[in-house]
């Protein structure tokens, strides 16, 4: 049995409302155990034998049939996370917020990395981690500035999510 987590994209924002007792049963009903689920933006940890490159495509449409929407997920191995949240590489403090951005296309990676790096956001606010940039941005700020605008993109919605620090601790 292996613990993964499924980041969930662009629910509980905008037009697509998902109650996460409905989430957590659609995940059981597909036979996933031990599930759980974190704040209502769509993160779910649970447990199963099937390997993961076979869950990532029956999750996105077991998802989008229920909950009639384009679903997209970015799965890890819940076991990465503590990882991922201990390389976090600036110094947090109390006017920024510490983010995670999870990218789940290498492609997608190398070409928001050029982004941040032309927008001159590259080594003050952004850096470079394993497919995954960490992103630390001033409070208020999270989609004003020029990456977060750049980032949020159409073209990225099915390969990138964004998760605060914060509660990825408290999800480990």
């Amino acid at each position: 049995m292996t613990k993964y987590i499924a980041f969930l994209r662009g629910i509980n924002v905008g037009n697509i409302r998902i109650k996460m007792a409905d989430l957590k049963a659609m995940f059981e009903g597909l036979g996933l155990q031990e599930v759980k689920t974190y704040l209502q933006t769509g993160n779910v940890v649970f447990e199963s034998h099937h390997p993961q490159m076979e869950l990532k495509p029956l999750l996105e449409k077991s998802l989008s049939e229920t909950f009639h929407y384009q679903a997209y997920v970015l799965l890890y191995l819940f076991d990465d996370l503590a990882d991922i949240i201990a390389q976090y590489p600036m110094t947090r403090d109390e006017s920024h917020h510490a983010y995670v951005i999870f990218i789940d296309k290498p492609a997608v990676f190398e070409e928001l990395q050029a982004i941040a790096a032309n927008l001159g956001e590259e080594s003050a606010n952004i850096m470079a981690g394993n497919n995954l940039l960490y992103w630390k941005v001033p409070i208020g700020q999270s989609t004003d500035t020029p990456f977060s605008k750049a980032s949020a993109k159409s073209k990225y919605k099915s390969s990138v999510t964004v998760r605060n620090l914060n509660t990825l601790e408290k999800m480990v």
